[in-house]
């Protein structure tokens, strides 16, 4: 039998969320499911939304009835900058453009891909000044713009590739506006940030055609993924992609390759800089080669900030979910994996920073989605995971990382989540009695 969503009435999520909603969500959704369950219904004079926070039917959205469902206006509007890449395309595209970006991400690949992030890093903790401020979030993304390009242009193309920097960051502030009724509008109109936005992507298209025909007239064997997706085509279909599709796929790898990686790392670095005995551990376990323990420490860091913070739906027809509730056509579902992942009925004091929680087993299946799920999940999950591990690894062994007394940090729900501002830090080298001894 079908159920109807309770919810907030349209005035109380008017009030709640005005003027920018996007940026609201987070405390609004979470303020709501305690109110009204973990399935709910709210809307806003242009657009009717639900959200769940139940796994066994965040399942249902992203396996079950996948087929139900298109990607959300806020996937349609990062097209601006990633045109039709595995983020943002629909079926029978995005299917077939999975099969040929998928062998870029094979094991032996990642392994290749392994000695760069090794390299990058080690050269990067070479650099570090000791007991000098520095933003930690400036710095991440730095390290990871060098090994996003090394590893998927094969060349430190980092000092171009800025662009890629500083139009994300253009999308990322603009975002949460381009999501309201006028957002379409903005994007046309000659304001100086639009006029920004588009000279940035100008420029960046410029690089990154200019890549694909150098590579184009190389035919020497190369490992990095723009090579391979040159050379690839679709054995099922025999279709080949053309120059557009391809600047699209490497756009797409290289902003969740670069950007989603960066702040994991910076979220990393600040739940250590507030956890000296997980600190201590990660510093031995980083001396010693123990990557499980530095594995769970990033498992927990994506438990708590998980870089792709919401993840969006609309349903094509109306559709019922497992549990009976009833969602019409053209309604926008959202996940929230930041809320998801600290829901008490899952994980034991959820707050807590504890990546020991992990040797107690999974949690249910859909209840943690740090990179998605379904057919749709991050064809890059393992490479990210390897890049975040190494570089901790590199980064432990030689420093504890002190945060700035005083500093206020924030998070900033844009695209990614982000660090609402500067993280300022200081790289204080080890000594021998901060380890602690191994255990007998």
């Amino acid at each position: 039998m079908n159920s109807r969503i309770p919810g907030p009435s349209r005035w109380m999520t008017l009030h709640r969320l005005l003027p920018v909603p996007f940026r609201r969500f987070p405390n609004f959704l979470a303020e709501m499911t305690q109110r009204y369950g973990d399935v709910l219904a709210f809307s806003l004079p242009w657009r009717s939304y639900v959200f769940v926070n139940e796994p066994a039917l965040v399942k249902d959205i992203l396996v079950t009835q996948q087929h139900a469902f298109s990607k959300s206006l806020g996937t349609r509007v990062l097209r601006l900058l990633l045109g039709d890449g595995l983020l943002t395309s629909e079926d029978p595209l995005h299917r077939q453009m999975r099969r040929i970006v998928q062998p870029a991400f094979h094991r032996e690949r990642i392994a290749e891909y392994a000695r760069v992030m090794e390299r990058d890093a080690g050269e990067f903790v070479e650099r570090i000044t000791p007991n000098e401020l520095f933003d930690a979030h400036a710095a991440m993304t730095e390290l990871t713009l060098r090994i996003a390009t090394e590893t998927l242009f094969g060349s430190d193309e980092s000092e171009s590739a800025r662009l890629v920097r500083e139009a994300l960051r253009l999308m990322m502030n603009e975002f949460p506006k381009m999501l309201t009724p006028a957002g379409a509008m903005l994007t046309r109109l000659p304001l100086p940030s639009t006029r920004r936005f588009w000279r940035a992507r100008g420029m960046l298209d410029e690089i990154v055609y200019g890549l694909i025909a150098r590579r184009r007239l190389d035919p020497r064997e190369r490992t990095d993924a723009l090579s391979m997706l040159l050379a690839a085509g679709d054995g099922e279909t025999n279709y080949q992609p053309s120059d557009e599709q391809i600047r699209d796929e490497i756009m797409t790898l290289f902003m969740a390759g670069h950007e989603t990686t960066a702040n994991t790392l910076t979220w990393s670095l600040f739940l250590l800089a507030h956890h000296d005995e997980v600190d201590r551990r990660a510093a031995l376990a980083a001396r010693d080669g123990d990557r499980d323990y530095l594995e769970r420490v990033v498992k927990e860091v994506l438990r708590l900030y998980p870089p792709a913070w919401i993840i969006g739906r609309e349903t094509l027809r109306d559709i019922t979910l497992s549990d009976g509730s009833y969602i019409p056509a053209k309604t926008t579902v959202f996940m929230v994996p930041l809320l998801l992942h600290r829901k008490p009925q899952t994980f034991s004091h959820p707050d807590r920073f504890e990546p020991d929680r992990w040797l107690e087993g999974e949690p249910p299946p859909f209840a943690y989605i740090p990179f998605g799920g379904g057919a749709r999940r991050c064809i890059g999950d393992e490479f990210a995971l390897r890049e975040t591990t190494i570089v901790l690894e590199r980064l432990l062994r030689r420093y504890r990382f002190a945060l700035e007394p005083g500093a206020r940090v924030e998070t900033a729900p844009l695209v990614t989540l982000r660090p609402a501002g500067p993280i300022p830090m200081r790289a204080v080298a080890r000594v021998a009695s901060e380890s602690p001894a191994p255990a007998k």
